[in-house]
């Protein structure tokens, strides 16, 4: 039995994310569909992460067993043959037998990009949040510096229970930003339910005035979902890398 190590991308608009649900198609779905067919075999995928409906992937890992002698380069050609226009096979090689996309990742990088402008851009309408108003990147970033360590982020989770652990560590944040264009990036060991949008839409309250700057150390503290921001909308987000190894993602 083999074990492939699997990287993809794909633009989230047309999903409801990536796990196979029952109220609508997903990535895994369309995707699982495609590698069974080319393996020759029934094969059940396993993805490094979720995603919410209309969240993107620049680069995202599964992990597929088989028996199939397929070559990876084979793998990559005939998948890719199968697969919608809006999904892509970026890599795949042999891992070891017990890897596994999701338990084996020690850390995510989300990317949530933002067109700042009056004016729309019809080219970014499902790739990009529309941002009206005049973004401070710097009062921006100095803010999201209070979030990176480990803290509990249960004020930054949707849905969370009671029992769930919310603590997770945040490696960095950093505010990027290139004429109309600017991403925010953050790095973490894991993420919760909806957090890295909440986390986008408390900075943006910020640099709107509706939160204070120095409030995010007190919003971590309430422990409470309603002491936190809005939630940023699902098109302008996308998981932009996933680490297997620990230098790489404290790097």
């Amino acid at each position: 039995m083999r074990t492939l190590k699997v990287m993809m991308a794909y633009r989230g608009t047309a999903y409801h994310g990536f796990q196979i649900q029952n109220n609508g198609i997903t990535v895994q779905e369309v995707t699982q569909r495609c590698v069974s067919k080319v393996l020759g075999a029934p094969s059940v995928i396993h993805g490094c992460s979720r995603t919410d409906a209309g969240v993107h992937a620049r680069q995202f890992c599964f992990s597929v067993q088989t028996e199939s002698r397929i070559s990876t380069l084979g793998f990559v050609r005939g998948v890719n043959g199968e697969l919608p226009q809006d999904i892509s096979i970026l890599s795949c090689e042999d891992a070891p037998e017990d890897f596994h996309a999701r338990f084996s990742c020690v850390g995510k990088e989300y990317c949530y990009r933002m067109h700042c402008s009056e004016s729309k851009d019809p080219f970014t309408t499902d790739l990009a949040l529309h941002y009206r108003r005049p973004f401070r990147a710097a009062l921006v970033q100095e803010a999201a510096q209070q979030l990176v360590g480990t803290h509990d982020f249960r004020s930054f989770c949707s849905s969370c229970a009671e029992n769930t652990n919310t603590v997770r560590t945040i490696h960095s944040i950093d505010v990027e930003i290139d004429g109309q264009r600017a991403e925010i990036l953050v790095k973490g060991d894991g993420f919760l339910y909806n957090m890295v949008r909440i986390l986008v839409g408390t900075l943006l309250d910020i640099n709107e005035g509706r939160i204070p700057a120095d409030a995010l150390g007190t919003i971590l503290a309430a422990r409470d979902r309603s002491a936190a921001g809005r939630t940023a909308p699902a098109h302008g987000l996308y998981l932009n890398r996933v680490f297997y190894d620990l230098p790489a993602l404290l790097q």
